[in-house]
């Protein structure tokens, strides 16, 4: 394949969706991304914290989810747990990534729709990990006891969750699949907590992708229903009998 079908190939994959951040950034530069810059403040602030002698503790205790965790205690740390970085895995690549997919996603979703797809992604990791953890690891869903002692905490889910949004949201199909099609080998290759986690934030925001086109198509029917007919659209009066 030549350069020039892959320019091609790549504007129709990307090309919409680059228009929009670059028309955002363009116009309102850092403006564009508030809740993004302040993720990025905070995730930085949390890892900073976390790794002083005295600052552990307290982070644990706001933003660690477990599975052995009351549900209400969960539920409770859930907001704050997306901002605290992995211990066993480089800050950087948490802020990179916050930095990335949630700023394409407050420009091209707003900052609430963000919020909440990063929150469902997140919950359905957390739920699924107390449901695996029942069945037990006797079955390809299930999860070892050992699971619930597992510190559950970054923005992975949440990062992984907004890209396949965005990606069915601006018709990037390679994209998406590419991101569903590595989550599915990162399980395989490494079945643990996190890489199932992930696949349940895969599922769950899938659904979502799926009620938003249902929304979508309603309210395209609702308009089309509700327009009037052509020879009425230029403002030419309808005749009278």
């Amino acid at each position: 394949m030549n350069r020039a079908a892959l320019r091609r190939a790549a504007r129709t994959e990307w090309g919409p969706l680059a228009g929009t951040v670059r028309r955002a950034l363009v116009r309102r530069k850092f403006r564009a991304i508030p809740m993004t810059l302040t993720a990025v403040v905070l995730t930085a602030v949390f890892q900073i914290v976390q790794n002083q002698s005295w600052g552990f503790e307290p982070v644990q205790k706001i933003g660690s989810v477990q599975a052995q965790l009351p549900w209400w205690l969960a539920l409770l740390r859930t907001p704050l747990s997306l901002f605290v970085p992995a211990l066993d895995l480089p800050v950087w690549g948490a802020l990179g990534q916050v930095l990335l997919v949630f700023g394409i996603a407050e420009v091209c979703l707003g900052r609430w729709r963000t919020l909440a797809i990063s929150y469902v992604a997140t919950l359905a990791g957390t739920t699924y990990a107390r449901l695996a953890i029942h069945i037990g690891p006797d079955s390809v869903f299930g999860l070892p006891a050992e699971a619930a002692k597992v510190v559950d905490t970054g923005p992975s889910a949440a990062v992984v969750g907004l890209a396949i949004f965005v990606s069915w949201r601006y018709r990037a199909w390679y994209t998406c699949a590419a991101v569903v099609l590595a989550m599915v080998v990162e399980v395989l290759v490494k079945p643990n907590l996190a890489g199932k986690e992930h696949i349940a934030a895969v599922a769950a925001v899938l659904v979502l992708c799926g009620a938003d086109a249902v929304r979508r198509r309603r309210r395209e029917a609702c308009r089309d229903e509700g327009a009037p007919p052509r020879g009425q659209r230029s403002g030419a009066p309808a005749n009278r009998s």
